[in-house]
């Protein structure tokens, strides 16, 4: 039978990659919390989410492509603002202790949480 590791890596890849499919990278979200679970430190598991996220997020970009719903033109509007964001995150996050990472995350997870129930 299942090794309990294999099968909460079955679960997190799952959910993570559903999630990156239906809401288009929100698997990132869902897979730091369960990379903490699963005994990585705060700082590692944010980093580990992004790693795989990556190759889901160009594959879920593809599939949106080939359906008609990826707006290329306008995604190349954000991304010169968006890699300024990864090294300006990535900086922060190595100045901050992981108590202060994990309570931002929340914070930001929180405020969009309510934004968009409000809407």
């Amino acid at each position: 039978m299942w090794e309990n590791k294999s099968l909460k890596m079955i679960i997190t890849g799952l959910v993570c990659g559903a999630a990156n499919g239906l809401f288009g990278a929100g698997g990132g979200i869902l897979a730091v919390p369960m990379l903490e679970r699963d005994g990585l430190e705060t700082k590692k598991a944010h980093a580990t989410s992004l790693a795989i996220m990556l190759p889901l997020s160009i594959i879920s970009a593809f599939i949106y492509y080939k359906s008609g719903n990826l707006n290329i033109a306008e995604a190349m509007k954000y991304l010169p603002f968006g890699l300024a964001g990864v090294f300006l995150g990535s900086a922060i996050m190595k100045r901050i202790s992981a108590a202060t990472l994990k309570q931002l995350f929340a914070l930001v997870m929180m405020y969009f949480g309510v934004r968009m129930l409000m809407r």
